[in-house]
């Protein structure tokens, strides 16, 4: 079987739509592709500069919990101590 001029024609006209139109559009595509990566980087990179600022900004919390927590200790030993005291203080008015 032989190829006649028209397929000839036809496959000529297929390789110059392929190298006109498709690979243009191919080659732009994947220069947004990769334009979205690198802003998807970025961003990326901001956030973790932003979390890492974030968690160094609240590391002190638990120190602060750990404060209330002794303040409250301390509230009770103050209370205790204040009782004491008064009984002392009472002790030594019966005495004088």
């Amino acid at each position: 079987m032989k190829a006649s001029g028209t397929v000839y024609v036809i496959w000529w006209a297929m390789v110059l739509v392929a190298l006109i139109v498709v690979v243009p559009l191919t080659v732009y595509l994947l220069h947004r592709l990769w334009q979205a990566a690198r802003s998807i980087e970025r961003y990326t990179a901001d956030a973790l500069a932003a979390g890492l600022g974030i968690a160094g900004n609240t590391a002190a919390i638990s120190a602060l919990d750990q404060t209330v927590r002794l303040g409250g200790e301390l509230g009770a030993a103050a209370a205790s101590i204040r009782q004491h005291s008064a009984a002392v203080e009472t002790t030594l008015a019966g005495r004088a």
